[in-house]
């Protein structure tokens, strides 16, 4: 992958000086601030950096890049686990932060318009009075663009879905800055191709985002949080299996291993039995929250499961899922100084347990830390491996697990990735789990809509 002629990135720089004033920065400090990777990855800076604030930005942006073959990353939060927003090719990121509005609200029709730019918590801050909530919830304050681009998930999937089933409709700037619709607000359409999911998870490699229409749910009655620890993993699969099989509604079902459960304790301050654990969310009328964590509550118990305690009380739900989404910082602080490796897979729930069993055998066998937290309800989860960075040796085994975790995974029918999506750090993998023919398909794809690969290059599937 080439960096633009020297004289093309000055002449691009140069016009969106003229058009932008003082919202292009080309500082290194905030440069460096939007390659920042929370993974193992070097960041890779871009040249420049446009604070955009409504849709003609973009395009401008665009179609100065296009007219001199410079590349184009957009920016959220900067939230991603495997090199999203790094600029291999150098460029110019587009940050659209300040693309924060909420447009429109449709609380009959359970839906809402809004800006790229718009927080996971701050929508759901706005929509609190009327009653209505937005449910992906990925644990880091993400902004909704960004969520789109990665098909984010997050705790909630195992009812509500992921950003896939959630997404209704998108306005996309494209190659030549024009704008692409993808869909309205019906909750169904057979109208011509899918374009709204093709963008869902493409990473910023097709087109910028400038606009999302997205599902929305009302606010539950009764909500409702668990604890329940078991003797086994396997015993704590099984559980989640029966529970599903059996029908009962979750809301949320997560696996924490023990070295996880010791971590949390440590970091957040919390007494849970430090073996297998299970955290659930229940959500309805307050009967059936009864009901179901009676359910589940017996079926715990035919797999091992120990005592199984729920409250309905906000500040202890609060206090208990901040524990969960602090799990990497929790794994931080087990090593200070060291670095800390997110990863992922997903496997069919039926092969969940013998995964994370022979995954945590592969880390004593390498002499490895990596605390393990699972979406059990759908078969994703996440290792964070510890490591120093620095030590050769080390990152060298700790490779040797992660290539190994996804062959696991892959030969188990499942992804080399559930939730951080494919970006720098997972393109090696494709091939095995999709085929040569599949990736020939993306490159065709990518090569339709954006033949000068000016939109995120390098990232998902590289370019021949």
């Amino acid at each position: 992958m080439k960096r633009p002629e020297p004289q093309a990135l000055a002449s691009a720089v140069e016009a969106l000086a003229a058009r932008f004033g003082n919202r292009l920065i080309t500082s290194q400090a905030v440069r460096e601030q939007h390659a920042h990777t929370t993974t193992w990855l070097p960041t890779q800076p871009p040249d420049a950096v446009v604070m955009a604030q409504e849709t003609a930005d973009i395009q401008d942006v665009v179609r100065i890049c296009a007219k001199h073959r410079v590349p184009v990353i957009a920016f959220g939060t900067g939230t991603s686990l495997e090199g999203q927003v790094n600029a291999p090719a150098g460029g110019i990121c587009i940050d659209l932060r300040d693309m924060n509005r909420i447009l429109e609200v449709h609380a009959e029709d359970l839906d809402c318009v809004i800006q790229p730019g718009v927080t996971r918590k701050a929508l759901n801050e706005h929509l609190r009075d009327q009653g209505l909530f937005f449910p992906i919830d990925p644990g880091a304050d993400a902004s909704l663009g960004g969520m789109t681009a990665t098909r984010a998930s997050g705790t909630n999937a195992v009812r509500y879905g992921t950003m896939r089933e959630n997404v209704l409709a998108l306005k996309v700037v494209r190659g030549d800055g024009e704008i692409i619709t993808t869909g309205t607000r019906a909750k169904k359409s057979a109208a011509g191709y899918d374009l709204t999911h093709l963008f869902v998870g493409a990473e910023g490699t097709l087109g910028i985002i400038s606009e999302l229409t997205i599902k929305l749910r009302g606010i539950p009655e009764t909500i409702a949080a668990a604890a329940c620890s078991f003797e086994t993993v396997r015993g704590a699969c099984q559980a989640t299996i029966l529970a599903i099989q059996t029908g009962i509604p979750l809301a949320r079902i997560e696996l924490l291993n023990a070295e996880q459960v010791r971590a949390c304790n440590a970091y957040s301050k919390l007494t849970l039995p430090e073996t297998p654990l299970l955290l659930l969310e229940f959500h309805g009328s307050e009967v059936e929250v009864a009901e179901q964590s009676r359910n589940f509550g017996e079926i715990a118990k035919e797999c091992g499961g120990g005592d199984f305690t729920w409250t309905t009380k906000p500040e202890d739900r609060t206090k208990l899922w901040q524990a969960r989404h602090d799990a990497y910082w929790s794994v931080k602080a087990l090593r200070p100084g060291a670095g800390v490796v997110a990863t992922d897979v997903c496997v069919p729930i039926s092969r969940l347990a013998d995964c994370v069993t022979e995954t945590e055998e592969d880390l004593k066998r390498l002499n490895l830390l990596s605390p393990i937290v699972g979406h059990v309800g759908d078969g994703n989860f996440h290792c964070s491996l510890v490591c120093d960075v620095d030590n050769k040796e080390e990152m060298a085994r700790g490779e040797e697990f992660m290539h190994r975790l996804v062959e696991r995974a892959q030969s188990m029918g499942g992804t080399c990735t559930g939730e951080h999506g494919i970006g720098q750090g997972k393109q090696k993998y494709l091939k095995a789990e999709l085929g040569p023919e599949a990736i020939d398909a993306m490159r065709a794809l990518k090569q339709a809509l954006d033949p000068q690969n000016i939109f995120n290059p390098g990232k998902i599937v590289p370019v021949n």
